[in-house]
This record gives structure tokens, sequence and C-alpha cells, in this order.
């Protein structure tokens, strides 16, 4: 398999050009955690039949999953499309789940690559629309796996269409690491390296709170008396454990991510080393002849299963539908995946994409499935288990080393 990702990956740049505030994200994700438990679902009818393009199509996506062959003329899945349909296609790209949930309750989007931990806030607190699948030609074509998954069916209602999926990676330096680490331990426990040299200043965490349910999935490997079944659904006693690993992993931390393209930079000139990851940045760095690899460690690993969701206000439905059907042919499926580092949400495309090649659905990870925790939201329960606003509010203190 070739991974072309460009050297210098999309920058993100937040809502209106300014950094989210943490302020700004805990009052969101309080705000649509309580839709959770308290708004109850009425869904719009869904489309009864896909008319002419509107001219236009605006998509909140994950950097990398809309390419127009910029970075690379190899890669482009937008230019077709446009040529065909007469829809052109704006993107708004996103660096973490909350702030695409923020762009969707702003509002002028179509749709939206929602993650499993911001899917079911957008389909509770109304800002996406159930879909016709009867309109999506392509639909018979779906991974049975990703079919009627709970983080886009809700109340018998498909909320979009599966788009790409893979695992969290543990990406690490070979000159430091001469093996693959086994352990996520590198990044939660201070310990000298492999080059001798402590790993304090030199790892990264993700910059979100679910990155808590990381924490919670090495804690169900390495004590295994907590009892944790779930990373997403914690008791009290439970999070409290993960909370003082969190709190204890914090000086350690050389960066909490979210910028693909920073994080990139600080493995290159920051002696960083080791840190959670996309597939996204690994090959990015790899094309760049950088001295980076990846794995997943034997505690397993956390993941994300994204669909494109309709916004319940598109402007532009019928080109959503254009575009929803066309996303899920085999060689765009598979040209997002080679470029992403994904796996497709159509088998099919691993066969029918040159730039995904033979072995590139394989060497991604196609049958660890089973083995990912797929992002979801957290829930209560009714008051079982810790809610979100919770974690939410929990993890900017952590990160604040507080």
């Amino acid at each position: 398999m070739r991974h072309r990702l460009h050297k210098t990956a999309p920058t993100i740049i937040k809502e209106e050009g300014t950094p989210m505030s943490a302020h700004k994200t805990a009052l969101l994700s309080a705000l649509t955690t309580a839709l959770l438990t308290s708004v109850s679902l009425h869904a719009a009818e869904p489309l009864k039949a896909v008319g002419a393009g509107e001219g236009q199509l605006d998509i909140v996506a994950w950097p990398g999953y809309i390419e127009r062959g910029e970075s690379d003329k190899a890669y482009d899945w937008v230019t077709g499309f446009e040529k065909e349909t007469g829809c052109k296609v704006n993107v708004k790209t996103a660096a973490t789940s909350d702030e695409m949930v923020s762009l969707m309750a702003k509002g002028g989007y179509d749709l939206v690559t929602a993650s499993g931990d911001a899917s079911l806030r957008l389909i509770v607190g109304k800002r996406v629309q159930p879909i016709n699948t009867a309109l999506i030609p392509n639909w018979k074509s779906i991974d049975p796996r990703l079919k009627d998954a709970p983080w886009y069916v809700v109340g018998q209602q498909t909320y979009g269409t599966p788009y790409q999926w893979g695992p969290n990676v543990l990406m690490y330096n070979t000159n430091v690491f001469k093996t693959a680490p086994t352990s996520w331990s590198v990044l939660f426990e201070a310990q000298n390296l492999p080059d001798g040299k402590p790993n304090k200043g030199r790892v990264q965490a993700y910059d979100g709170p679910i990155y808590i349910a990381d924490a919670a999935l090495y804690l169900k490997s390495t004590k295994p008396e907590l009892g944790i079944q779930s990373p997403y659904e914690l008791t009290e006693t439970q999070y409290k454990a993960v909370l003082e690993l969190l709190r204890a992993q914090q000086p350690l931390i050389h960066r909490y991510w979210h910028d693909t393209t920073v994080q990139m930079s600080d493995f290159k000139n920051e002696g960083v080393v080791a840190s959670s990851a996309w597939p996204y940045q690994v090959n990015g760095l790899v094309n760049e002849k950088q001295p980076i690899a990846s794995t997943i460690p034997k505690e397993g690993a956390t993941g994300w299963a994204d669909t494109t969701m309709l916004h319940s206000e598109a402007k532009h439905p019928n080109c959503a539908y254009k575009w929803m059907d066309w996303s899920l042919q085999p060689k765009v499926q598979g040209d997002v995946a080679a470029w992403f580092g994904s796996l497709p949400a159509v088998p099919a495309a691993c066969t029918g994409s040159e730039l995904l090649g033979a072995e590139g659905c394989k060497t991604n990870g196609f049958d660890q499935f089973d083995k990912i925790a797929f992002w979801k939201t957290p829930q209560a329960e009714g008051g079982k288990f810790v809610p979100y606003s919770r974690w939410t509010q929990d993890y900017i203190a952590i990160m604040g080393g507080r």
C-alpha cells in the first residue's frame, strides 16, 4: 500500500479563526449532555426523493477526509463529484468532536463527518435529521458490521451514512523504540524509555474529554479489580481511579494535542517520541521519511467509526444526498482510507482502489474491528454511570494541572 500524504497536513482553523476556549467547550458539552437526558426525539420526516442539486454543499469534516487534489493530485474525490452533480463542495475542518457539535449548532452546514462521541449529541440535540436510505443506491454495499450501529441509529431512525473507521494508535519514534512499545504505560506512567531518558516532557495525550476512555481502557487491563466493563460506562469508583491516573500523567505531558499539523511538528522538532494519534499523522510523517511507526498495545485501543450526518436545517439536501451516495463508492472509500490510514465503510473498497492497494485493508487493521472500543458519548444511564458533562469539566481541570 502506498501512503502519499503531503508533507503538510491541512492547518486546523478554529471557528472564527481563534481557539475555542476551555470554558466554551465545557459549556457546550454540559448543555449537549443535558439534552441527552432531557430531550425527547421528534425526528423530522426524511426526504422522499432526491431532486436537482442546489449547486453547493457545505461539509464539516475531519482533516484529510474531503480532498480535491490540492495536497496531492492523486487524492481527489471531490472534483469528479462536482463535475457530475454541479454541487460545489466547501469544507470546514474541525479538530475535535466538541468543535463539530459547536459548528453544527451554529448552523450553515449541510453535512458533518461525526464520530461516535458526537453523533448521539447531534441526534438528541436535533442538529441532524434522519435519512432515507432508499435514496442512497450504494447503501447496500456498507459493511454489515457498521449497519444499524447504535451511534447513528436511534429509535429505528437512521441518521447518516457510515464513512470511515479506525483505531487510535500509539505513534512512536523508532530511534527511541527499536521495537514497538507493548503497553500504553509509556504515556501513562513515569518511566525511562529505551534510550535511557525519562518520558517526562516527551509524550502527548489527546486534547478531548473522550480521552478519559483511553485511560479507562488501560486500567481495565492493568487493574481488573476495578471491574471496568466499558471505558465509556464508569461508576463513581472506577471514574475516580481513572482521574487519578490522568492527574498523575499530566506532569509527563509535553502537549495535549488536537491539531494534527502541530503534533506532526512536535515529533519532528520538539523531541516528542510517543503519543496517541490517528493513522493520518503516522502516514504523513512516514511519507516525510521521519523515524515514525505505530502500534496497538496489548491493552487494546479506542477508536472511531465516523458517520456522514445531514443537518436538520440543511440548505442543500439534494446535493447532500448525492454526496452521501458518492462517498460510498468503492474507489472513493478506498482512496480516503489510503490517504487517512483508516478503514473503508464499504468492504469492496479493499479491492477497488489502486491507491489503497491489495494489502491496504489488512495493513490498516480491517480484521481488528472487534478489538476496538469505539467512541461514544458517555451517558448516566439513570445515575449508574458518570455523565459526559462531568468528563468534560474534570478533563479540562486536569489539563490545567488541577
